[in-house]
C-alpha cells in the first residue's frame, strides 16, 4: 500500500480525526510516534507545513530518543548545512536500523562524498534478506534521484525488478529526467496521468518535462491542467509562468510570475523573471522595482545574483541612466560567474547610448581577456548588430565564420540576418542556408519574424529562395 493509498484509509481517517479533535480540545496527545509521524507526512503531503511541524514537535515530546524523533531532527539539521548537529543525531540511532543506513548514507551525499555512500549502502545490499531486497533497492535509487545524481540512481534502478506500480514508475520516470532522457521520463508520466488525471504531481513533472524539451506549448497546457486541479498551487502556477516567458508572451508571463510572487514574495528567481518581462515589455521603471526586491532578498549566495545584477544593468541602461547600470555591474566583481560576458554587457549598454570609445574599450577588454574566445566574439558582433551598427557588425562576422573551428554552430543565423539588413540577399540566402543546417533552434529564435508564424527553420530557405525570385 502507497501512503497515498494509506492516508485514504479508513484507519488513518479515524486516527486522523481523533488526533484533530484532541488538538482543538487543548488536551495533551498521547499517540504511538509512528502514528504522529504518518499524521505529519500527511499533513506535509497536503503542504499543510506548520500542522505537519506540530505534530512532529510532539512526538519529539513524547519520544526524543526513538527512531522517529531523531531522524526528523537530523533532516531539519541537514536543511540548515549544520552536518555536525545531524552526526549527534545520527549517533543516538541504532546502527541496524533502516534509517540509520539511510541517514549514513544520505550526511555523505550531501557533503559530496557519493562514492563512500554508494559502496557503504551496496555492503548493505549483500545482507539484505530477499523480501526486502526490492524496497532496499528502490529506496537506494530515490536516494541518488533526490540528491542529483541520476546516473547512480538508473544504476541501482537496473537491481530492481521491474514493477508496474505507481511509485516505480515514476521514479522511473525522475530518474530519466535527471538524466536528460526527457521522452522517456514523458511518456512515463503521461501513463501515470493517464490513470490518475487528477495527481497534480504528474502533470507538474510532465509539464517540467516538456519544458526542457523545448516543447513549450505542451508544457503551458499541461502547467494549466495542475492549476485547475489546485488554482493555488504555486509550482504550476511558476511552470506556466517560465514556458510563456520561453515563447515570448512576456504580458502574459508576467500576470503568472506576479501571482506567483503574491504567495512565494521572498522567491528572487520569480522576481528576476518578473523583472525581464517588465523589461521586454519597455516598462523599465517597474523592472527596476522588481529586480531591486529581488536583490534585497536573494541570499548572498543566491545563484541568480548575476543575473539579478545583469537585467537590472540593462534596466538603467535602457533608460539612458548609465551610471546607474555600470555601477550595477560593479557589483558583478566578487561573483561567481562569466565576467566576460559581463563585459561584453558593458559595452553593450555604453554602445546603445552612444558612448562609442567607452563600448569599444569594454568590448576589446572582453575579447582579449577571454583569449579571443569565439563565443565572445559572437557576443560582440550581435550587440553592434542590435544597435544597428551594420558594417562593423558584418566584418566581425564574416571574421568570426571564416576562422572559426569547424564545429562552430552559431552566429550563421545573425549573419543572415546582418546580410538581411544590409540587403546583401545574395549572402543572405547564402548564410541562411547554412543556419538551418547548422543550428536551426538558433535560426528560429533570430529569424522568425522573417517568415510566416507556425512555418519551422527547415522551410525557411526554400521559403526565402522563392520569395527573391519573385
Amino acid at each position: 500500500m502507497t501512503n497515498e493509498e494509506y492516508f485514504d484509509d479508513e484507519e488513518f481517517k479515524e486516527m486522523l480525526t481523533d488526533y484533530e479533535r484532541t488538538v482543538q480540545s487543548g488536551q495533551l496527545v498521547f499517540m504511538d510516534v509512528d502514528d504522529l509521524a504518518d499524521i505529519a507526512e500527511y499533513y506535509h503531503l497536503k503542504e499543510r507545513y506548520d500542522e505537519s511541524r506540530q505534530a512532529m514537535d510532539r512526538a519529539i515530546e513524547l519520544e526524543p530518543d526513538s527512531v522517529v524523533a531523531l531522524n526528523y531532527q537530523l533532516h531539519d539539521a541537514i536543511d540548515v548545512e549544520d552536518y555536525a548537529a545531524a552526526e549527534a543525531f545520527l549517533a543516538r540511532m541504532p546502527e541496524d536500523a533502516p534509517e540509520y543506513i539511510y541517514c549514513r548514507a544520505e550526511l555523505w551525499l550531501v557533503q559530496g562524498m557519493v562514492d563512500k555512500a554508494d559502496e557503504y549502502l551496496k555492503k548493505w545490499l549483500e545482507n539484505t534478506p530477499k523480501d526486502e531486497y526490492q524496497d532496499y533497492v528502490v529506496d537506494v535509487a530515490n536516494l541518488f534521484t533526490e540528491y542529483g545524481d541520476s546516473e547512480k540512481g538508473m544504476e541501482w534502478m537496473m537491481r530492481a525488478y521491474p514493477e508496474e506500480t505507481d511509485d516505480f514508475k515514476e521514479l522511473m520516470g525522475r530518474t530519466y529526467y535527471g538524466l536528460g532522457a526527457y521522452d522517456d521520463s514523458e511518456r512515463i508520466f503521461q501513463e501515470l496521468i493517464d490513470k490518475h488525471p487528477f495527481q497534480k504531481r504528474y502533470w507538474h513533472a510532465l509539464a517540467n518535462t516538456q519544458y526542457m524539451k523545448e516543447d513549450y506549448g505542451a508544457s503551458v497546457t499541461s502547467s494549466e491542467y495542475a492549476i485547475a486541479i489546485d488554482p493555488e498551487d504555486p509550482e504550476g502556477i511558476m511552470a506556466k509562468a517560465n514556458a510563456l516567458f520561453r515563447l515570448d508572451n512576456f504580458e502574459e508571463a508576467l500576470k503568472y510570475y506576479q501571482r506567483y510572487s503574491e504567495k512565494e514574495p521572498d522567491d528572487e528567481f520569480a522576481l528576476l523573471h518578473e523583472g525581464s518581462c517588465h523589461i521586454n515589455l519597455r516598462h523599465y521603471k517597474e523592472a527596476v522595482e522588481c529586480l531591486l526586491k529581488a536583490e534585497q532578498v536573494a541570499a548572498p549566495d543566491s545563484p541568480y545574483l548575476a543575473e539579478i545584477y545583469q537585467e537590472l544593468a540593462f534596466a538603467y541602461g535602457d533608460q539612458g541612466l548609465v551610471g546607474d547600470a555600470l555601477q550595477t555591474l560593479d557589483k558583478t566583481k566578487d561573483l561567481d560567474c562569466d565576467h566576460d560576458d559581463l563585459m561584453v554587457i558593458r559595452g553593450h549598454i555604453l554602445l546603445s547610448n552612444v558612448l562609442i570609445d567607452e563600448a569599444e574599450a569594454a568590448f576589446r577588454e572582453a575579447i582579449i581577456n577571454s583569449d579571443y574566445s569565439p563565443k565572445i566574439y559572437l557576443r560582440v558582433a550581435v550587440s553592434l548588430l542590435d544597435c544597428n551598427l551594420l558594417e562593423a557588425a558584418y566584418k566581425m562576422f564574416k571574421h568570426l565564420l571564416a576562422h572559426a573551428e569547424k564545429d562552430l554552430d552559431q552566429g550563421y543565423s545573425y549573419m543572415a540576418l546582418c546580410c538581411h539588413s544590409m540587403q546583401r540577399y545574395d549572402e543572405y540566402l547564402d548564410y541562411l542556408q547554412q543556419a538551418v543546417s547548422h543550428n536551426p533552434e538558433e535560426a528560429k529564435i533570430v529569424l522568425a519574424h522573417l517568415f510566416p508564424e507556425d512555418m519551422k527553420p527547415d522551410e525557411y530557405y526554400k521559403y526565402a529562395k522563392k520569395e527573391q525570385k519573385q
